[in-house]
């Protein structure tokens, strides 16, 4: 059957226009400070190098690493599928953007219907071969294929069209890989880097030859049967396992301060409200318009991989945390979930979870199922859930009512224009956990200490001031209820 030829360079770049508007800094700080969302710090130092399209420096014998620097990568992409055509050419189209993101240039896309993606070449011994031809014809150099491909296929369509063949794993690692910052992030990307490698592993020529052992090398069996000693691919393996062992302990050994920093937050009974949802949905732009944070906003995939901790009030003035997490994407590559838990821990430990979705998106559907299915694996189903449709500017009627009908309670708000998040904001304060002990205590004026844990921990609903001190009614827990039984009014 011919496969089905689409444009994912020009379709991709309609997914992602408009999406992050980062406003310049000078227009952003007005009188009213509506629109500023934080200094961006960090993007300008992701823009200070950028690839020039139709600059051409061809070199012989560099590395991958040098050929990369000097030449953009001209991907084609490939997919197969059974049924869903719509579906099939959606996950194209992400993976188009995916290869931008990671600094490629999209030139042709094929899609092939097929009842089960060959075992050997993936796209079938005659398509491949057709997939040859185009390659040639648009002058590519990489071929990019929609799943995650087992190693024998990739070397076998790599001997059929003669040149690099990666998966959709390998795209998503290697974004995670130039945007990981801090020093969890990059052991984490790394360890997933090591996972997904050692059985990709390839050897070639005299490095290979081995020992003869068994009964060969015991009885003697003469010459030719005694190599130079081990594999150097088996000396890899064995520095790739030690790599990630080591790995592994560096990043159980960053655990205990991040555990730290959570139980101050806990024992200050501060609520936490993780915000996650699917990669470039507007996440960072959404905590940049509550709290001014100041993240990294980028009209790009995974754009921040480190976790963004803010603190914010309530309208009556009850603290809470806003947590900006990884973002998801559809088939997330297991090595990147499990090396990630320790970061999406944060989720599982949320009392919330605001849940935000891309209202512009051709396929909110696959985003909603994606990101829940990600949240039950790191053990976060129970928490409560609030979802938020974002880029609600860019939706219409037609859309938005098509939304409400997949999402009934859910709300519609823009983190550029600001429209819906007052509501947000009352929407998470109703569903915070609030204090359940009412009491009413006589404070003493010169303890003041004992007024400010009251104001920060509990919510206050009235002070009156005494001769005695200060009569306060409030809301407080069940700590707050025990520290507060001296000050106690009976009756």
């Amino acid at each position: 059957m011919e496969p089905q030829r689409t444009r994912p360079g020009r379709i991709a770049r309609s997914l992602l226009t408009d999406t992050i508007r980062t406003t310049d800094l000078e227009r952003a700080i007005d009188a009213t400070h509506d629109d500023f969302d934080g200094e961006q710090f960090d993007l300008e130092e992701r823009q200070s190098l950028r690839r020039v399209q139709g600059l051409s420096t061809e070199l012989q014998d560099v590395t991958e690493v040098e050929y990369r620097q000097l030449r953009l990568e001209r991907v084609v992409l490939i997919g197969v599928y059974s049924r869903g055509q719509v579906e099939a050419e959606t996950s194209l189209r992400e993976l188009a953007a995916l290869a931008e993101t990671a600094g490629a240039q999209v030139m042709d896309g094929l899609l092939q219907r097929r009842s089960h993606p060959d075992p050997s070449t993936y796209f079938g011994s005659g398509k491949a071969e057709e997939l040859r031809d185009v390659v040639r014809m648009v002058g590519a150099d990489t071929v990019i294929a929609d799943t995650e491909l087992a190693p024998s296929q990739r070397r076998a369509l790599e001997d059929v069209v003669k040149v690099k063949v990666i998966d959709r794993t390998a795209v998503i690692l290697d974004i995670f890989s130039q945007h990981a910052k801090s020093r969890e992030g990059k052991a984490q990307v790394e360890l997933a880097q090591l996972q997904y490698l050692l059985p990709r592993l390839r050897g070639w020529g005299d490095s290979m030859s081995r020992q003869a052992g068994g009964q060969v090398g015991g009885a003697g069996a003469g010459m030719g049967s005694r190599g130079p000693g081990e594999t150097k691919i088996e000396l890899d393996r064995r520095r790739i396992h030690s790599r990630m062992a080591k790995l592994r302990r560096e990043i159980a050994d960053m655990a205990p301060a991040r555990a730290v920093k959570r139980q101050n937050r806990v024992r200050n009974a501060i609520p936490s409200v993780a915000i996650a949802g699917y990669t470039n949905a507007g996440k960072s732009s959404l905590l940049n318009r509550i709290t001014r944070a100041g993240a990294l906003v980028e009209n790009a995939l995974f754009a921040t991989l480190d976790t963004t901790v803010r603190r914010t009030e309530t309208e009556d003035g009850r603290p809470y945390t806003l947590v900006d997490t990884v973002g998801f994407v559809r088939n997330l590559p297991h090595q990147l979930v499990e090396a990630f838990r320790s970061t999406l821990e944060e989720v599982e430990q949320a009392d919330l979870v605001l849940h935000v979705v891309d209202a512009s998106h051709p396929d909110p559907a696959s985003q909603l199922a994606t990101v829940r299915q990600v949240i039950a694996e790191v053990g976060a189903r129970d928490v409560p859930e609030q979802v938020v449709f974002n880029k609600a500017d860019l939706a219409d009627e037609a859309t938005r009512l098509v939304l409400r009908g997949m999402e009934p309670t859910a709300l519609f708000v823009s983190a550029r224009t600001g429209e819906g998040v007052d509501r947000l904001l009352g929407t998470i304060a109703a569903l915070l956990p609030v204090p359940r002990h009412e009491v009413t205590v006589l404070v003493p004026f010169d303890e003041g200490g004992v007024v400010s844990m009251i104001h920060e921990k509990g919510r206050v609903l009235a002070t009156v001031y005494e001769e005695g001190g200060a009569r306060i009614q409030a809301l407080v827990g069940d700590e707050e209820r025990a520290a507060l039984e001296p000050y106690l009014v009976r009756g």
